[in-house]
């Protein structure tokens, strides 16, 4: 023990006081103090037990807080609130509500911020029962209208996903903080509803309420969602005009949303420029490059942040798997495989064994890819695995493997619409019209439907969406019109409608007016029609590209002398002159 830790002024107390307050959250030297207090015969002191019990809290050595709460005779107000607050900000939430139990077991009245302690620990445990709960105490106790317990409540409805509620008490609050502005961004934005977080901050923008950093993320991680880079760039000009420090959090935002919106060289400008870079900044320039089809560029990443001492997680080894699968980087995606096991002690999960069937299969060694399956999996592998396996079967067009491996996903899945149209889609490659209409049977007897595609695009910082056929947009005369014309200057260029990605047995002149319409063609055609000459397209897909699409895609963008950046659920597509950057390996 340190002899100068414990002086001897007349007041015992004082001194120990002063003792707890250099220990702070050192649990050594919490137990120094401890024995002082009891040596001293200040044991009873209510004053000095409450700061102890509160240290002991904030150094994380739970078991001790609570032998020193249940030694306390009678706890008051204070202790409890000391308490409660304590374990909320050491983000131990299940102290939190257990210490709200014990207060209101002891008949004590809750202050306001007890209520926004614990709802925020509600919110982490995702326990909506119990917040709902809370919700009542607060109204009973009379701080409904407290603004604190107020924007509590936004941020625990917001999180666990009652939206409609969350914006409810939003709307009613008379006096709204950047705080509840931004669990009600944030909570849109973790729910996928992308567009609503970007009204509400132009709401924000437009009332003059200030912005914080935590609201930047959110816009930002809704940017990306969407595609929105006019607005993610704002964003970032106004955080470099307006002096916000770019921290590890706002930077792998901004790293993420430039990644997700097609501009991988400014992602990597912010990356970079960070002075801290954690496994998450790290994973997110990585993954950046693998959505955009650079495998060299990942793996050259990935042995850097090796060198730079920074060991790489689970999310590391998905990203770099992905981008060594979309660029046939074999030799690459074995070694981070097998790197991922013996150098780091991590266990691959479906995800890392998913990107090896589909590395494998992808690249055309589909009885390899197929083995490892066996190999890995000799009982029951996991469904996206199968899904892995049929895709590639479906892409070498190997109908004898590809009904083998359907028969495996659809008794692991028989009630997923996707499985059954991506069986479709490889009979259709193969010509068997006649299986498509099974399909299409059993889709409908079994009341199944396929996902509803959807694409978005950004005009001067406004986000539209199209779904195939759409006819809500208000120029939906001109924009077909516009498509009918670019769809007719592509067939002279010598384009022919891949009738057969169609899953559905039409007649040919059906199948080709269902493809014509697709949402990404509608998207395109109404951004060549707004957007000034010269202006790169953008469009975010929900699923998949299909084959018509990528081909049309290619012609309009030699006709229209425009790039054209399509981000599907797998990967990047940028035409320019009537080629792609995936070089058709997607």
């Amino acid at each position: 023990m340190n002899e100068n830790f414990f002086r001897k002024p007349s007041d015992p107390s004082a001194y120990i006081y002063q003792a707890l307050l250099r220990a702070g959250p050192r649990v050594n030297l919490l137990h120094q103090a401890h024995a002082q207090l009891i040596v001293t015969g200040c044991s009873f002191s209510l004053r000095l037990l409450t700061k102890l019990t509160t240290l002991a809290c904030i150094s994380g050595s739970i078991v001790y807080a609570r032998q020193l709460f249940f030694s306390i005779p009678n706890p008051d107000s204070f202790l409890f609130s000391s308490l409660i607050k304590a374990s909320s900000k050491s983000q131990i939430p299940l102290e939190t509500v257990r210490f709200y139990r014990h207060m209101l077991v002891s008949n004590i009245s809750p202050s306001n911020y007890v209520f926004t302690a614990v709802i925020k620990s509600c919110a982490e445990l995702s326990v909506k029962k119990l917040g709902r709960a809370v919700h009542c105490h607060v109204l009973v106790n009379g701080y409904g209208s407290d603004v604190f317990a107020q924007a509590a409540l936004v941020s625990f409805y917001a999180k666990c996903g009652d939206l409609i509620v969350a914006r409810r008490l939003f709307d009613e609050m008379p006096d709204r903080t950047v705080v509840a502005w931004n669990s009600m961004i944030s909570g849109y934005e973790q729910n996928g509803l992308a567009e609503e977080a970007i009204g509400l901050f132009s709401q924000m923008r437009n009332l003059g309420v200030g912005f914080d950093s935590a609201t930047f993320v959110s816009v930002l991680s809704a940017c990306a969602q969407v595609g929105a880079l006019a607005l993610g760039g704002w964003v970032h000009e106004y955080v470099k005009s307006n002096g916000f420090h770019v921290n590890v959090v706002l930077g792998t935002a901004l790293i993420n949303m430039y990644s997700k919106c097609g501009h991988v060289i400014k992602a990597r400008g912010v990356f970079d420029s960070l002075s801290e870079r954690n496994v998450v900044a790290w994973t997110a320039m990585i993954s950046g490059y693998a959505l955009q089809g650079h495998g060299r560029e990942a793996i050259e990443l990935f042995y850097l942040m090796r060198a730079h001492r920074q060991p790489p997680n689970d999310i590391t080894f998905v990203a770099i798997l992905s981008a060594c699968a979309h660029t046939g980087l074999i030799q690459e995606g074995r070694q981070a495989y097998e790197s991922m096991k013996q150098d780091y002690g991590l266990v691959p999960g479906v995800e890392h064994n998913v990107c090896m069937v589909d590395m494998l299969g992808r690249a055309g060694f589909l009885k390899k890819a197929f083995q490892f399956i066996k190999d890995l999996y000799p009982v029951k592998p996991a469904p996206a695995v199968w899904t892995a396996m049929l895709g590639a079967c479906k892409i070498h067009k190997n109908f004898d493997l590809g009904v083998q491996v359907a028969d495996h996903l659809l008794a692991a899945e028989p009630e997923s619409p996707g499985n059954y149209v991506l069986l479709s889609n490889m009979y259709a490659s193969a010509g068997r019209m006649d299986r498509v209409e099974t399909i299409r049977n059993v889709l409908i007897q079994k009341g199944l439907k396929k996902q509803v595609g959807y694409s978005t695009i950004e005009v001067y910082q406004k986000t539209y969406l199209f779904s195939m056929g759409e006819k809500s947009h208000p120029n939906t005369a001109a924009i077909y019109q516009y498509l009918d014309e670019l769809i007719q200057r592509c067939r002279d260029a010598g384009y022919i409608p891949a009738s057969e990605s169609v899953m559905h047995e039409l007649e040919e002149e059906e199948r080709e007016y269902a493809l014509r319409y697709h949402s990404e063609k509608l998207a395109i055609a109404f951004g060549l029609l707004t957007t000034s000459h010269g202006m790169a397209i953008r469009i975010v897909k929900n699923l998949r590209t299909c084959e018509d699409c990528h081909m049309a895609i290619k012609f309009i963008s030699v006709i229209s002398s425009r790039e054209i950046i399509v981000r599907d659920k797998l990967r990047f597509h940028h035409f320019k002159d009537g080629s792609c950057s995936c070089m058709d390996y997607w």
